[in-house]
């Protein structure tokens, strides 16, 4: 699920907005249709029988020594290696590395086939450990890891490490009865610009608009298109029955609509319109709406749900909205194109890991330890070491994420000898818990 706007759900929610390049607001464009209802009648949404999973302390493994990410520095290549510990001595289940094999087999085509912006490999360095992949056995997938690549660290190796999931809501295919929020796919008239094409200073950088007579302008944003501003084009793939549940379904970027019949309809991101994201959470906080504990996704939905007009206004806030396509194969579906796995997975920043590179954890909470492979991005997932751990889809999968907030160690797994060609090598020094 490639989420442009999202990260960690907590993280993201808590954030106060993006750093995307954005041109001043257009003229409003009124209401095309009928206002949204009051929040006072939105249907009660499915409560979750599993409460926000508490986290069982651990000890992280001590980072290797290194210096912190020098101010300005926007890729891993820039910000320095050191060597990490021997792949053979991490403390990861046989299960886990298992589960990362396969992601990692997984992503092995996109990634020989990839440009990698972090500056660290080239696609055909994954080559050799992507063929050894295919016959590797699941039983010795720990030993594939270390016959295949070797640890770094990036920076200081300080991470931290937050999570999300695929959320499922109620929904419908049809508008009618409760099932009244529209699930729009992208529409035809948004157009992305790369402004590298225009000037060197801004390569890399890139805006959302449309053309309005002469001149680009902005893309509408929330308030313009849940007034109407999309209506009669047909753009709506779906129906959402609760707009507070569908608002949190488009920061996590992907999800599930429960259909009447008992079916589930997948949905996945396509594009965003172009506007800064801004999380309520920073908001609520700022302006002292928030008591200590509430700052959760069932915490912000509470209060949106009993403030009325107030609790609309604030979700419109956040300019940024996400149009959505079918999801009809396996998924959901990361950055890279495949499927992510509950468990195996995180989202990263492409320019300090890799994507489908594996990536080892070590931290203060048990849940987030073990061997993930980067699948995926978010918009809140910046710089070295910044993690998101993927859950799955579920009651459960909602209260590990939910509560995902781990500090800690990262060592990133490179194709062997990488470090070598990088640096001319480094002896390795082994790290050692915490006391």
């Amino acid at each position: 699920m490639k989420r442009l706007i999202v990260a960690g759900l907590t993280a993201s929610l808590l954030s106060a907005c993006s750093n995307a390049i954005v041109p001043a607001a257009p003229e409003p464009v009124g209401s095309r249709a009928p206002a949204p209802r009051s929040q006072s009648s939105y249907p009660a949404p499915r409560e979750s029988t599993v409460p926000v999973r508490q986290p069982t302390p651990s000890t992280p493994m001590l980072p290797m020594p290194g210096q912190p990410t020098p101010a300005g520095v926007t890729t891993a290549a820039a910000a320095g290696l050191v060597a990490g510990p021997p792949i053979a001595s991490l403390p990861v289940p046989a299960d886990d590395a298992a589960a990362a094999l396969s992601a990692f087999r997984t992503s092995c085509t996109a990634l020989v086939r990839r440009t990698d912006v972090s500056g660290l490999t080239r696609g055909a360095d994954w080559q050799p450990a992507c063929d050894a992949a295919r016959q590797a056995s699941d039983r010795d997938a720990l030993g594939f890891f270390a016959r295949w690549f070797e640890s770094v660290q990036i920076a200081d190796g300080k991470a931290f490490a937050t999570g999300y999931y695929e959320p499922e809501i109620a929904g419908s295919r049809t508008r009618g009865g409760a099932y009244q929020t529209p699930v729009y796919a992208k529409p035809k008239d948004l157009v992305e610009v790369d402004l590298g094409l225009f000037s060197a200073d801004l390569k890399g950088k890139r805006i959302r608009g449309r053309v309005d007579g002469a001149s680009f302008v902005p893309y509408y944003d929330r308030t313009q298109i849940e007034e109407g501003a999309l209506a009669g084009r047909g753009l709506e793939i779906a129906y959402a029955a609760d707009p507070v549940e569908f608002f949190f379904l488009q920061i996590q970027g992907s999800g599930r609509l429960r259909l009447p019949d008992g079916g589930v309809m997948r949905i996945g991101y396509d594009s965003q319109n172009g506007r800064e994201y801004t999380g309520i959470g920073a908001l609520m906080r700022q302006r002292g709406l928030l008591t200590p504990g509430q700052a959760s996704m069932q915490g912000l939905m509470g209060w949106i749900r009993s403030n009325g007009q107030a609790g609309t206004d604030l979700m419109r806030e956040n300019k940024s909205f996400v149009f959505f396509r079918e999801l009809t194969g396996p998924g959901p579906l990361g950055a890279m194109g495949v499927p992510v796995v509950g468990g195996a997975s995180v989202a990263a920043d492409p320019k300090f890991i890799p994507l489908g590179a594996p990536v080892f954890l070590s931290m203060d909470r048990a849940d987030a330890n073990g061997l993930w492979i980067a699948q995926d991005t978010g918009g809140a997932i910046k710089g070295a070491n910044r993690v998101d751990t993927f859950w799955g889809a579920g009651d459960t999968a909602r209260a590990t994420a939910g509560g995902m907030a781990a500090r800690g160690t990262a060592f990133l797994l490179l194709p062997a000898g990488t470090l070598a060609r990088l640096q001319g090598g480094m002896p390795r020094v082994e790290p050692s818990p915490l006391p």
